[in-house]
């Protein structure tokens, strides 16, 4: 099969994009930790190696939390599997479903977002929905109640990215640039200069050229549509990427560069720049960095010489990307078989997962799960 790819999924924005082009079939293929039915294949068995979702080919964006699973079809309709817990698949239950099942009967779902607690989802006219754990406000309804159904977040249509990633942090960019947060804050991470919760969304600064956020692990990362890298929060392993292990409650620019193009984070960050290069920081302790030791590393560092990365997602301890082929490959932690490569062991180095070359997206976000699309 040759390899194609739709622009919509090489975005760096990992599970907050509008649905590809219903014209191309993409095949929902996962692996890794499974113990809440997270991967959708009807059991709770670890994975070692990728395994299709069913036989359907109209799935659009995935979303893999820590225990839970979203997905948007493209048709539209919006689905779910995992654990139920705190109400986090938006079925009115706390019920755990090994197998996807529909939220709802809505038709006009553009993106997801599968955090640690709790879920997010953005409509094609631009109304942000939130479900779930609620402990922080990080559901941003102004108060720390858990729902089992979607909420709408104020009246506004203006929404286009949101992140809710490992922690009880939620990070949002609305479509005039703008950059919004909330949720908890112990470390700064909310980038307003405090170290205050807010159960409602507060605004970022006055700047209106953000692109895309990612919420880490208690810290946040974000790329600027002039191609520069932004972080702020938690950075006790050097996760920030600023040569130190410094907090900072405010967003700092990460080096001088502006030809960053893609971003993942979660304790360690990948980042991809304009000419294809894989550049790498952060915690090591499972080689999740690519560089073939277990050292941490506080300031970006290449992996490799090669410039065909095309996209990256990092997981809790292990890293994924694909290449401009439409080969994947994987390395750090392979405990539960994230990594696909049909074994246990852990990689230091990047690995080739199988020999297919018609990967078309990738996702690995707060948990020991990754998906993939497969064109």
């Amino acid at each position: 099969m040759s390899y194609r790819y739709d622009a919509a999924f090489i975005d760096p924005g990992l599970n907050t994009l509008v649905a590809p082009t219903p014209t191309i079939s993409y095949y929902l293929y996962d692996w890794g930790r499974n113990t809440e039915g997270q991967l959708g294949l009807g059991n709770t068995t670890n994975r070692s190696s990728p395994t299709q979702v069913g036989s359907l080919t109209d799935w659009a964006t995935v979303s893999t939390g820590y225990y839970h699973f979203l997905a948007t079809k493209t048709d539209g309709t919006l689905w779910s599997w995992g654990s139920g817990n705190f109400g986090r698949l938006g079925l009115g239950n706390t019920t755990y479903y090994f197998s996807p099942k529909q939220v709802g009967a809505l038709t006009n779902w553009a993106s997801v977002n599968a955090g640690y607690y709790g879920s997010f989802a953005i409509k094609t006219d631009g109304t942000l929905w939130v479900w779930g754990g609620n402990f922080n406000g990080q559901l941003g309804l102004g108060n720390t109640t858990n729902y089992s159904s979607p909420k709408q977040v104020g009246a506004l249509t203006n929404w286009s990215k949101i992140n809710g990633g490992i922690a009880t942090t939620t990070l949002a960019i609305k479509t005039d640039g703008t950059l919004w947060a909330w949720g908890n804050n112990s470390f700064g991470q909310l980038g307003l200069a405090n170290t205050t919760t807010y159960s409602s969304p507060k605004q970022v600064g006055g700047l209106t050229n953000w692109l895309n956020v990612y919420v880490a692990n208690q810290n946040s990362m974000a790329i600027k549509t002039d191609g520069t890298i932004w972080t702020w929060g938690r950075n006790q392993l050097g996760q920030l990427g600023l040569g130190n292990t410094t907090y900072y409650s405010s967003p700092k620019q990460v080096g001088a560069l502006t030809t960053w193009s893609s971003l993942s984070g979660t304790y360690h960050a990948l980042a991809i720049r304009n000419n294809g290069a894989l550049w790498t920081w952060g915690y090591n302790a499972q080689g999740q960095l690519g560089l073939g030791d277990t050292t941490n590393r506080s300031s970006p560092v290449q992996i490799g010489a090669l410039t065909n990365w095309l996209s990256v997602a990092a997981g809790y301890y292990h890293s994924v990307s694909i290449k401009t082929d439409g080969t994947l490959w994987a390395w750090g932690q392979n405990a539960y078989g994230q990594l696909g490569t049909g074994n246990l062991t852990y990689r230091s180095s990047p690995n080739q997962v199988g020999s297919l070359t018609s990967w078309g997206r990738l996702f690995s976000g707060s948990g020991d799960s990754t998906a993939a699309l497969l064109i």
